[in-house]
């Protein structure tokens, strides 16, 4: 039990990968506004909240122990690799490296990654012209980098539940849903028309299936707004 204990208090572990995604994912984003830097924030408590269970204290093991032992009592719950919870109960015991839900979560998870970066590049650059972002996976969803941030924070979710977390996640996504929405009232102010076109055609979240947004809108010069 002692061995199984010295795999957490791994302090050092909870900074080095925090700091490791909290700045891959600012070279994605370059939050410069404070919205930018909400969402950037949210996100980054997220993460540390996540490391911090998974190398420096296993809170949710602790708080779910009594039912964890009676429940599973083959199980060495203070070893690092019974934190794959969605593993352990549903009994598979391997390496949970290489299970399922592991899989899922490490597809979600690049997944999101990749749809942040081609997201904040696009809508960057339409910022640095003074137009709407409206190409790549601006074409498809009218929010595509808060749709990235749900993607990144489920393949954790998927990978590694933890009571904070799961707490966290809805109040997260009820945030940037509630971004999405004053930045579309901001663009409304500043575009009109253009930005109402645009949201006609493209959904906030959820791509269509059966149908892509291929015309290309018109560009325009923004005002000096924070989109």
């Amino acid at each position: 039990m002692n061995g199984a204990e010295a795999e957490y208090g791994l302090w050092s572990l909870v900074i080095v990968n925090s700091a490791i995604f909290i700045i891959f994912v600012f070279s994605f984003t370059k939050p410069r506004t404070k919205r930018d830097w909400r969402s950037f924030g949210a996100f980054s408590a997220f993460l540390v909240a996540l490391f911090t269970e998974m190398y420096g204290f296993p809170l949710t093991i602790y708080l779910l122990s009594g039912w964890l032992t009676t429940r599973f009592p083959d199980v060495n719950w203070l070893a690092h690799d019974s934190g794959h919870l969605p593993e352990m109960l549903f009994g598979w015991r391997a390496n949970p490296h290489f299970g399922v839900f592991h899989v899922i979560s490490m597809i979600l998870i690049f997944g999101g990654f990749i749809l942040l970066s081609a997201a904040w590049k696009v809508l960057y650059a339409a910022q640095r012209l003074g137009t709407l972002a409206t190409s790549g996976p601006y074409a498809h969803v009218r929010h595509p980098q808060y749709v990235a941030f749900v993607i990144i924070m489920a393949g954790f979710l998927v990978q590694w539940p933890t009571v904070v977390t799961v707490i966290m996640f809805p109040i997260l996504v009820y945030m940037y849903t509630r971004l999405a929405q004053r930045e579309e009232r901001e663009s409304l102010t500043f575009v009109g028309e253009l930005y109402r076109s645009y949201m006609r055609k493209v959904p906030a979240f959820f791509p269509h299936l059966h149908t892509h947004f291929h015309s290309r809108l018109p560009k325009t010069r923004l005002e000096n707004g924070d989109k």
